[in-house]
């Protein structure tokens, strides 16, 4: 037998992960996605060139959470690039994954509002699942207490399906065809990153009524394991949904 057959494979695909601050990385998603046959590479928002080809040409684009307004242009340039390469991507149904800020950035790329919501959703708690979210991969994360940390929120833009909501929040998930998820709350976070969280966020943790890092800590060692497992169930099977 020919050695040379017997170790070849399909090729592998290519994942790009925009990160905007170190700590918010891909957490229970890497397993889930590596599992599914991609490479994974992070690119640093604000710190590495901007590479528009890369962004496209990516078998799946994900875009991770951050500090930062969708709509801060202004403040932060590399978010125009972001909107503009989502934009692209999207309309030629190009597999696209958003967390939070990315989600944020995916709405507004399809010309949705983003705009700061009436108040901060930060601790552990469950979200409510529309009936298409109880039908797709999200059906994973029901009665789960999952992370919250925005005080953004985006209306579900047109075309697309909501999966999701809490009161404070109506707008917590929602897909475009198979071939793009948007999270407003957080299913990548589990427990074990997460003193990273509570260092990186101190300032605004300070700053809200009611929160306490030593409750955030608690929670997170509590249910973060759940969360996470659920959470890579929840990315296996839409990764798995893909080009269907």
């Amino acid at each position: 037998m020919d050695n040379k057959l017997s170790n070849s494979g399909p090729p592998m695909r290519k994942a790009l992960v925009i990160r905007h601050v170190h700590f918010e990385d891909l957490g229970a998603f890497a397993d889930p996605i590596e599992a599914a046959g991609y490479r994974i590479r992070y690119h640093e928002a604000g710190l590495d060139p901007w590479q528009g080809e890369a962004f496209a040409e990516a078998d799946l684009t994900v875009v991770l959470g951050g500090p930062v307004g969708a709509y801060e242009d202004a403040l932060y340039p590399f978010l125009a690039d972001e909107r503009e390469g989502l934009r692209r991507r999207l309309s030629a149904g190009r597999p696209t994954l958003g967390i939070c800020l990315g989600a944020q950035l995916m709405a507004s790329a399809l010309g949705a509002r983003v705009a700061p919501g009436p108040a901060k959703e930060i601790g552990w708690a469950p979200v409510a699942l529309t009936e298409a979210g109880r039908a797709g991969p999200l059906r994973h994360l029901d009665n789960v207490p999952v992370l919250h940390w925005h005080g953004d929120g985006f209306a579900c833009p047109a075309g697309a399906e909501r999966l999701a909501s809490t009161e404070i929040c109506p707008n917590q998930a929602f897909a475009l065809g198979s071939h793009a998820l948007g999270f407003q709350f957080h299913p990548e976070a589990d427990g074990r990153g997460f003193e990273r969280w509570l260092i990186g966020h101190a300032v605004e943790i300070a700053g809200v009524p009611g929160l306490s890092v030593a409750d955030l800590r608690a929670d997170a060692q509590r249910l973060g394991p759940t969360a996470s497992e659920a959470g890579r169930r929840c990315i296996a099977e839409w990764l798995a949904g893909l080009g269907r």
